[in-house]
């Protein structure tokens, strides 16, 4: 259930984000944008942290924490600055995500085989050319 409902929700998420990071004004300043948004999804992952407590007290669940959230902060934000800025530049919302994720996946490929053990199967390598000739349609 949860490996549907994750995904599920990750879709739905992303088509919400890609709507909203297109209807930012274009006279608003990106930073603030990006900062009320930030506080909104710092607000919220407080409120349902309980959802996934561990048995320890708070104090001891921040202790576990390590350079990885940092790092995904960081991620996130360019993450996000890069979309809005995209759209800013005229990309269309139908094509922008597409290219970024086609290219995405293309480097994920090699990373996950190199870091992680994952194989390279036929189907992969199928993707990847599916991919490629995708960016190039796109381009």
């Amino acid at each position: 259930m949860l490996y549907y409902l994750a995904i599920s929700l990750t879709i739905f998420s992303n088509i919400i984000y890609h709507v909203t990071q297109k209807l930012i004004p274009p006279k608003a300043n990106p930073f603030l944008v990006l900062t009320s948004t930030y506080l909104t999804a710092a607000f919220l992952s407080l409120l349902l942290s309980p959802v996934f407590k561990g048995k320890e007290k708070f104090v001891f669940e921040l202790s576990k924490l390590n350079w990885v959230g940092f790092a995904l902060g960081i991620a996130i934000f360019g993450l996000e600055l890069g979309f809005l800025l995209a759209y800013r530049a005229g990309w269309k919302i139908s094509t922008a995500a597409l290219f970024s994720n086609a290219a995405v996946s293309l480097f994920l490929i090699p990373i996950g085989i190199l870091f992680f053990g994952e194989k390279l199967t036929v189907t992969k390598v199928l993707g990847i050319i599916f991919c490629l000739i995708g960016l190039w349609l796109l381009g």
